[in-house]
């Protein structure tokens, strides 16, 4: 039996270079943002009460009052990627970098205030360059062909009774501005998106999310829709994320703007504890016939914090509805929305995260969950 990058060389008629193999965790390598996008339009307010003046409105009393009912949000979602650069591999006299990773889509589900796993995907990738596949071949069947040579033919795999998921391609075209490890890197991204939105899909088709039970995902739902076929996949799209609530750690603010396009930063910034902003209505570009709702919440104390926008959280849910698109969600289930939130604020898992003061805990245990069914990353480059 061969190892993994030999058998790749073999069936692609690439040179594998065998190259220094490392996490890109660990290495000063471009980051990636995926909460916030450039060229956002903030159109109108977001909610069919909107304040008279843009101030804050608190959250507290509401959330005094209900923290004896059952909580709105009864599931919480995590999907994360650990990213490795493995190889260097030759096409056409031209060298590619060999991207692999671990994906992980936690979802865990809250029965009697104790947190339980309700589901959890794992999938362990290999991103090649489009060029590994000759003309003559259809990638749709290529690449798979080539998965099923490794799984099979790799002796550490089958020692180890690993296997991986997918090898997909990424775009070779060059660009000045982006190195092109990036391009592998994004690619097992949209793979991670991609499996969030099918356990989404899971979860309603299997009716457990409804107007008492929400889902809480870790993160923006600002997810490309340039591949749905039609309006009606896209309204389809829409409807699966009904009970959905998208809540950001980190956001850029830059992007905070009001309905006048003024950037307003400093009035999240100065947000007082346990109020929130004003809901604002969004649109991209990039998300055609989509609108989003999104508003800031401060579930920590200033004094506590040491960064700006510690302790504030970006909060998004997608527009349904032709109604609301016009005239906004409803404030009274934004209002409900937001004091659960405070409420899921408590235990802290303060020293144990850098992002304590931005965590809510039952998405910190969802997340703490994933990233406990990893293999380390010493295990993993090992068997390249």
């Amino acid at each position: 039996m061969s190892n993994i990058m030999d058998i790749i060389a073999e069936k692609t008629n690439g040179k594998s270079y065998k190259t220094f193999k490392y996490c890109f965790d660990g290495f000063d390598v471009p980051s990636f943002n995926y909460d916030d996008h450039a060229q956002i339009t903030w159109s109108k307010y977001g909610e069919t009460v909107p304040p008279s003046t843009p101030e804050c409105q608190n959250m507290k009393p509401l959330a005094e009052k209900i923290i004896l009912q059952k909580p709105l949000f009864t599931y919480f979602l995590d999907g994360s990627r650990h990213t490795y650069k493995v190889d260097d591999i030759a096409y056409n006299n031209q060298v590619y970098p060999v991207i692999a990773g671990q994906v992980g889509i936690s979802c865990c589900k809250r029965i009697n205030r104790n947190m339980q796993c309700h589901d959890f995907r794992r999938r362990l990738v290999i991103a090649l360059p489009k060029c590994a596949c000759a003309e003559t071949w259809n990638k749709k069947t290529f690449f798979p062909s080539v998965m099923t040579s490794v799984n099979k033919g790799a002796s550490k795999l089958v020692k180890s009774k690993i296997e991986f998921t997918d090898i997909i391609p990424y775009s070779t075209k060059r660009d000045e501005y982006e190195r092109i490890e990036n391009k592998g890197i994004s690619v097992i991204q949209d793979l991670m998106i991609d499996h969030e939105i099918q356990m989404v899909t899971d979860l309603v088709k299997q009716g457990l999310l409804d107007q008492d039970n929400y889902l809480l995902k870790d993160g923006s739902l600002e997810y490309r829709v340039d591949k749905f076929e039609n309006s009606r996949e896209k309204r389809r799209f829409q409807s699966t994320f009904r009970n959905v609530v998208g809540v950001s750690k980190s956001f850029n603010p830059e992007n905070c703007k009001d309905k006048k396009g003024k950037n307003n930063s400093n009035l999240i910034a100065n947000l007082p504890l346990y109020h929130r902003t004003p809901v604002s209505m969004y649109t991209s570009p990039r998300l055609s016939g989509m609108a989003y709702a999104v508003w800031y919440l401060r579930i920590r104390d200033k004094k506590y914090t040491t960064n700006t926008f510690d302790g504030i959280l970006k909060i998004e849910k997608i527009m349904v509805t032709e109604e609301q698109k016009e005239n906004g969600i409803d404030t009274e289930e934004v209002n409900l929305i937001s004091a659960n939130l405070i409420n899921e604020r408590n235990p802290v898992c303060y020293g144990a995260d850098s992002r304590w003061a931005n965590h809510l805990y039952p998405v910190y245990v969802t997340e703490c969950f994933g990233k406990s069914k990893y293999i380390s990353n010493t295990m993993f480059l090992n068997l390249f």
